[in-house]
């Protein structure tokens, strides 16, 4: 059996494996150190992927919003943040209709934030990840991107490949 936590933003009980003790790091540091209110930060957003056919399951550890607008998508690690980065980047590509602008791979210590749209790293470690005030002066002049309709179906297969532990949870 697991020891039970409550969850830093949404308040409920949940299990503590795996990366979540990271989680809970990272979601007080967005909220205490980046300023963000726990209203803007959706946890375990549902993400479908299909493959062969087939939709497959998973979700999202945290989106952050800025202006009810979906600003960063972030996976939360207990191993290296590098392994995961690809992953992340899928997953804001292809969570929505318009591209979440950025993508954040942490293990709650140290983290690696990537512009959505060129697929590059743009910064390391936990002062790279914007503020909310950062957040707000950056959304005026980020465009609304749709991820190219003939690039999702192989986005799809990265995403489910690097999500295999996820998947159906």
């Amino acid at each position: 059996m697991f020891e039970s936590i409550r969850d830093f933003i949404t308040g409920e009980e949940i299990d503590n494996v795996g990366s979540e003790a990271s989680r809970q790091i990272f979601e007080k540091f967005l909220v205490e150190a980046k300023g963000f209110r726990k209203q803007d930060i959706r946890v375990d957003t549902p993400l479908i992927v299909q493959f062969k056919g087939e939709d497959y399951v998973s979700s999202i550890d945290l989106i952050v919003c800025c202006n009810d607008q979906p600003f960063m998508a972030i996976t939360c690690v207990a191993g290296s943040i590098g392994s995961y980065e690809r992953e992340i980047l899928a997953a804001a590509r292809l969570a929505y209709e318009v591209q979440i602008p950025f993508a954040v791979s942490t293990d709650g210590r140290n983290a690696i934030v990537m512009d959505t749209l060129s697929g590059k790293t743009i910064g390391q470690g936990l002062d790279a990840v914007p503020s909310r005030n950062e957040a707000q002066r950056r959304m005026v002049s980020i465009e609304k991107t749709i991820y190219a309709p003939e690039k999702r179906e192989r986005e799809m297969i990265i995403y489910r490949s690097f999500n295999m532990e996820k998947i159906n949870r």
